[in-house]
């Protein structure tokens, strides 16, 4: 896989279960893969195109993952930081509808609200809009090397505005995948939120590259940091692979 998008290939749509999200409701790859197609046009409707940034609520769950999936499909990286992407004036902006009320957008900034209808007309019903979508990817000519996600400024693995690029994050994703000799019918769980590019490459884009499971089990109390685990039946193997707690991976271009 050269760009994250490519973990959207049609040829990967099966029955198999690609992601449990908190309230633990199952989606099959067919789902989550047709959904972050929506996403993608949904995206594109408000705004978005490559190059441009797309802020997301970082909490664990299926909209901001299919924003993720459909964003990189589309070639807009993500900012797991709203309020940082109101600030930038990011082109789309998208929360749970329980923040619409705090949340004021930039001029030239669409917000969209998920999680229940939103209180102003102006305000995109993310929910709506993605059921009613066409299921089919844009076209993109996004690249290894472009920005996949953005940070708040600075501190990223490249130096440059917190960005992490799709290699990176394959490349960390795919460290874990060798290193725990993932495979379908494993789960990986994520404990935490969204907004940690080593949690999301070893909780989320690992086992959607091998064809496991991606579980978010949401957020725990007083956690100072994500954690990714593994479960598998089987128990360890020899070469340290197996059941147990995941290393988070480091993300940066190599």
């Amino acid at each position: 896989m050269d760009v994250v998008g490519d973990l959207l290939a049609r040829d990967r749509r099966s029955r198999d279960i690609a992601l449990v999200t908190p309230d633990g409701r199952e989606r099959t790859y067919r789902d989550l893969i047709t959904n972050a197609y929506k996403a993608a046009n949904v995206l594109r409707y408000l705004g978005a195109r490559e190059g441009s940034t797309v802020a997301v609520a970082p909490a664990p769950g299926l909209h901001p993952t299919v924003a993720l999936l459909g964003a990189a499909g589309l070639g807009a990286p993500v900012r797991f930081d709203p309020a940082a992407g109101i600030e930038r004036g990011d082109r789309v902006v998208l929360v749970d509808a329980a923040d619409e009320s705090t949340t004021e957008p930039a001029p030239g900034t669409s917000l969209a609200v998920f999680g229940g209808p939103p209180e102003r007309p102006e305000t995109t019903h993310w929910e709506q809009e993605l059921w009613s979508e066409n299921p089919g990817m844009p076209p993109s000519s996004v690249g290894p090397s472009d920005p996949v996600l953005r940070g708040t400024g600075g501190d990223g693995p490249d130096g440059s505005d917190g960005a992490v690029s799709h290699r990176a994050l394959l490349a960390a994703a795919a460290s874990v995948v060798d290193e725990r000799e993932l495979e379908p019918g494993d789960e990986v769980v994520l404990r935490g939120d969204l907004s940690d590019p080593r949690a999301l490459a070893a909780g989320v884009v690992a086992p959607l590259a091998a064809g496991a499971t991606a579980v978010l089990a949401g957020e725990e109390v007083g956690a100072d940091a994500p954690t990714v685990t593994v479960e598998r039946n089987g128990g360890e193997s020899e070469d340290g692979g197996g059941s147990g707690a995941v290393k988070l991976p480091s993300v940066r271009d190599r």
